[in-house]
């Protein structure tokens, strides 16, 4: 991702975060009774549409699959050199430090890949699991991830390469914040940078532990 791009989609983050900002409450009757540092809660949460994305081993990631567990979203794709890695990376301190949870109740962390020309289910998973093998990871068809994105209000567009460059040594411009979604599988909030792993860790897990 060159640094042009992903200066305008941070940009885009903030601002949208500044809306959602705007709209936060800790103690609307729809939200957790939970005070948040990472984690923007919005007042209610947001259903979002059915989806269906396809996982490493072949199975489907449905609502089903995250239902129960609240869930963190991250969009990007293996090819990225800077936001994605750096992401997960941190992602996965934060992930470590919620991995003495029941299972039953833990935090999720989805990374979906936006770039299905290169990245395979397969390769999507193996990525995803060299940061921590506790990732859920999937893509789909282009047409499937727009309205999975658009529901989420993330954003991504595939950029041309540089002039010269092979045809598939593009880029892709992706959102670079963090979807939360909660045990019903809602969109309930967002996380935008600069990530904190220590506070994104805490937020999950008081969340996690709140009952619903």
């Amino acid at each position: 991702m060159s640094k042009r791009p992903l200066a305008v989609i941070l940009v885009l983050a903030f601002a949208v975060a500044g809306l959602f900002a705007g709209l936060k409450v800790f103690h609307a009757p729809s939200a957790p009774q939970v005070q948040t540092r990472a984690v923007q809660l919005f007042p209610q949460p947001r259903a979002i549409p059915q989806f269906s994305l396809q996982r490493g081993d072949g199975s489907a990631l449905t609502p089903e699959t995250l239902r129960g567990h609240w869930t963190l979203v991250f969009i990007g794709f293996t090819h990225c050199p800077d936001v994605c890695p750096t992401t997960l990376a941190q992602l996965s301190v934060a992930q470590k430090q919620w991995r003495t949870l029941p299972e039953a109740s833990r935090p999720r962390l989805l990374f979906v890949s936006v770039d299905p020309g290169r990245d395979t289910p397969q390769i999507a998973e193996t990525y995803a699991h060299g940061f921590n093998p506790d990732t859920l990871a999937a893509t789909a068809d282009p047409k499937a991830l727009e309205a999975f994105a658009h529901s989420l209000s993330m954003v991504f567009m595939r950029s041309a390469p540089e002039a010269g460059a092979p045809a598939n040594a593009y880029s892709v411009d992706h959102s670079a914040a963090i979807v939360v979604l909660d045990p019903q599988v809602r969109m309930a909030g967002t996380i935008t940078p600069p990530f904190d792993p220590r506070a994104i860790a805490a937020d999950m897990t008081a969340l996690s532990q709140t009952p619903p």
